[in-house]
């Protein structure tokens, strides 16, 4: 479960560098840009923990399976963003700055809203499965945070540079279909070997 976890965290680094260069080309380069993509990746991440959080209380699925649909969601907006993207910058062309502003905001808060989902689900996941929550949350959290850095590093000095903006989402795309499968396959082993 770790393992994925560090996965899932680079593809959101990834996003996250793709994002703000795509937001950039589009709208240019400025201080308020960049602190648009910062705030909407920050508060989708916070509120979607918040209600991550509410749904590992509340669902009836098994939270793995709830992690892997949201990393397929997650994989499926990466596919489309550029497109969504620029699509978006030739519709925003001529309205006020404030507008364009909040528009771009909810572009990057949807999918980070799903991202910031994913760590609740697996600490309640980890919490049931292990029966200690200090170790599940320290642990879960370290991972996360290691994928974050790694994705950073990866998308800025090797990612974006041999794959270039388009390549790079199809990658993180690539990797939340991966850990979506492991997650899923690994479910469906463990169930079989418990009946």
């Amino acid at each position: 479960m770790f393992c994925v976890f560090v996965v899932s965290g680079i593809s959101a680094l990834i996003y996250q560098m793709v994002w703000q260069r795509a937001l950039l080309t589009i709208y240019g380069s400025n201080v308020e840009s960049v602190a648009m993509v910062v705030a909407a990746f920050l508060a989708g991440l916070g509120i979607g923990s918040i209600a991550g959080g509410w749904i590992s209380k509340t669902a009836r699925w098994p939270l793995v399976v709830l992690f892997a649909v949201i990393e397929l969601c997650i994989g499926g907006y990466g596919l489309v963003s550029l497109r969504l993207f620029h699509w978006f910058g030739g519709l925003t062309a001529n309205l006020d700055a404030w507008l364009v502003g909040v528009m771009a905001f909810v572009l990057i808060f949807v999918p980070t809203l799903l991202m910031g989902s994913t760590l609740p689900l697996l600490v309640a996941h980890q919490v049931r499965t292990i029966k200690h929550v200090g170790g599940a949350v320290s642990a879960l959290y370290f991972v996360n945070t290691l994928g974050g850095a790694l994705g950073a590093f990866l998308a800025v000095y090797v990612v974006l540079g041999s794959l270039g903006m388009s390549g790079a989402v199809n990658l993180a795309a690539a990797l939340n279909a991966m850990v979506a499968v492991i997650v899923l396959v690994t479910w469906v082993m463990r169930r079989n070997d418990e009946c």
